[in-house]
């Protein structure tokens, strides 16, 4: 039975391209997720966006010498480009700077200041000595609770407590390294304290989160505090209060609307489908799962903040969302974060030049190698280090000479002999174990991704292709076509029908070549759909592109397939480039030359 799976991403923010590190946890994880459960059947929606306010986006504009609009409009297209190579197969990838995204925002500000959630107060706030405000992640100093030299002016990363800039042990400004200068200023804040009981109960429930993100959560409850939602800037969304809707320097904080753009992009991808209505069935159905991509320092974000938005949105007044009525949203079924990815053992840092940005890779080797490294070697439960040693042995080792060389070999040898899917003979107890394995693969490895054990699905779908190549050697189909030509058909029957499986298998990590190996079989059709690029015209003339993606005529399903008996094979193409060990000594040299 097909089930509804809503699968939220972290927004990237907008003021830069995006590095290696930021898709190891909200892209490459929650592509697998959705292409896999798309295969198996289900009704999937996957949506996120480029996140395009805040303080950082106007200072990085006055360092281009541009406006926060012209700066955030280049970098929406600079990512939106970059996934879209990675194959990352939204249903809508949007931007926060809509006018859709502006009208849902106010409206939940609205209810949940009606129903009280939202406090207004005098609160210090930290300025830069040229006056701008500083954001709360742009303050770093020494923890107050654990002595944390790095500790941010949200929290802190060491022991997970929530803090304020104010908090801080000499604390400096990350833009110019100088102290904040703190004044007090009338903000709202949102009460987090009204939800820590049903926060909690809620919580202590999810035994099928990961066990660091349950816990994580868990102990930020202990220090949960009100939290500003608004900010003295000039690039936001306006406080929708008569009051305020019109004052120039006061503003809808950043991580106050950026969480809404989960239900903002549902909303304008019903208004695509001209279905305006159809967000509903995904957040006001409790049928549907949702689950949400990100790296761990979203966590609060994701397990707290939002939560608490929706359950205080609640039910029984109406907004510009809730038409007559306001039903209840879905909270999370699942809060999927990643550990962070480090760069040679060190941390990644835009600034310093410890970066690998994706459009770099990207033009430099393909999208499957970095997609298999990021699933099989990322940083799902605990921090990893990319080094360019290790990408190019899991590429030499794993997908060329393991998967690759496997597809060439059985290709090779049917393609030249038969030119087609030959006839078999009776199958003999390795050729039907050897199926019954692969077949069995698909419950197995479907499992693991069920559960966002991407690292065990991708190796248990490597040890299945192991497999393969065992049968291949022990059976020698290169010298039974020509001393026993019915065996050797038989043999290179069920080789290729097991390669067939496997390209299933694999799919959800490696779609591009696992759509050339379906084409090099003699199959029509993709996989998992398309994906493209298409403008969306708002009122007043404005417009916006979006990434998204026609899979409703997806050919792939999760079960293995039948491959027709004489089914012409394409001349076999690898399906994986083989690295030269240059490469280690060429980028770590790149990576000097700019730190």
């Amino acid at each position: 039975m097909s089930r509804k799976i809503m699968i939220n991403v972290a927004w990237p923010y907008a003021n830069g391209p995006r590095h290696i590190g930021h898709v190891a946890g909200f892209g490459v994880p929650s592509d697998i997720f959705a292409r896999y459960h798309r295969l198996a059947g289900n009704d999937v929606l996957m949506v996120s966006g480029t996140d395009e306010h805040g303080t950082p986006i106007t200072v990085q504009a006055e360092k281009e010498g541009v406006t926060p609009q012209e700066l955030v409009d280049r970098y929406n297209e600079v990512i939106g480009d970059d996934l879209y190579k990675l194959g990352l197969s939204y249903d809508l990838f949007t931007r926060t700077t809509t006018r859709n995204h502006y009208r849902v925002t106010q409206d939940l500000f609205r209810i949940l200041y009606a129903k009280g959630y939202i406090l207004k107060k005098f609160a210090p706030g930290a300025f830069s000595r040229n006056g701008r405000t500083l954001p709360d992640r742009y303050i770093e100093g020494t923890c107050p609770l654990c002595g944390y030299g790095e500790a941010r002016g949200d929290q802190c990363d060491n022991c997970g407590k929530q803090l304020d800039p104010q908090d801080l042990i000499n604390p400096r400004s990350k833009i110019d390294g100088e102290p904040p200068v703190f004044r007090d200023s009338e903000h709202f804040f949102l009460d987090l304290t009204a939800f820590v009981d049903p926060l909690k109960r809620w919580i202590e429930t999810q035994h099928h989160w990961r066990t660091n993100v349950r816990n994580f959560s868990l102990n930020l409850l202990e220090n949960l505090q009100p939290r500003p939602i608004t900010r003295d800037l000039e690039w936001g969304i306006p406080i929708p209060l008569p009051d305020y809707e019109h004052l120039p320097d006061k503003k809808i904080y950043v991580w106050f609307d950026a969480v809404i753009g989960y239900l903002s992009a549902s909303v304008e991808w019903a208004a695509q489908t001209g279905d305006p209505e159809a967000w509903r069935t995904w957040w006001q159905n409790p049928d549907a799962l949702h689950y949400y991509f990100m790296g761990k320092d979203n966590i609060v974000f994701h397990a707290l903040i939002w939560p608490s938005m929706l359950i205080g949105y609640g039910n029984g007044m109406a907004g510009s969302l809730g038409g007559g009525s306001a039903e209840p949203l879905n909270i999370p079924h699942d809060i999927v974060s990643s550990e962070f990815l480090t760069m040679e053992g060190r941390k990644f840092s835009s600034s310093r030049g410890v970066v690998i940005y994706v459009k770099d890779v990207l033009a430099r080797y393909d999208a499957d190698a970095l997609r298999y490294f990021l699933a099989i070697a990322g940083p799902e439960s605990q921090d990893t280090d990319f080094t360019w040693a290790e990408f190019l042995r899991r590429n030499n080792d794993e997908l060329v000479a393991s998967w690759g060389n496997l597809v060439n070999r059985v290709l090779t040898i049917a393609h030249k002999n038969y030119g087609a899917v030959p006839q078999p003979g009776e199958l003999n107890a390795a050729d039907l174990a050897l199926l019954a394995t692969m077949e069995g693969g698909f419950a197995a490895v479907g499992a693991q991704l069920e559960a966002a054990n991407f690292k065990a699905a991708v190796g248990a779908t490597m040890r299945l292709a192991d497999a393969a190549n065992r049968y291949i050697s022990d059976q020698e189909p290169w010298r039974l076509v020509k001393s026993d030509p019915p065996r050797g058909r038989t043999v290179l029957y069920t080789a290729l029908r097991a390669v067939d499986c496997l390209k299933i298998l694999f799919a959800p990590v490696l779609p591009f070549s696992s759509q050339r190996l379906h084409e090099l079989l003699g199959y029509e059709g993709s996989l998992s759909g398309t994906l493209g690029f298409k403008q969306v015209t708002e009122e007043e003339g404005r417009s916006h592109r979006v990434l998204t993606g026609d899979y409703s005529r997806r050919v792939g399903r999760w079960e293995a397939p039948q491959l027709p008996i004489g089914r012409k094979l394409s001349e076999p193409q690898p399906l994986f480039k083989k690295l030269d060990e240059g490469i280690v000594e060429e980028e770590l040299a790149r990576l000097e030359a700019h730190t």
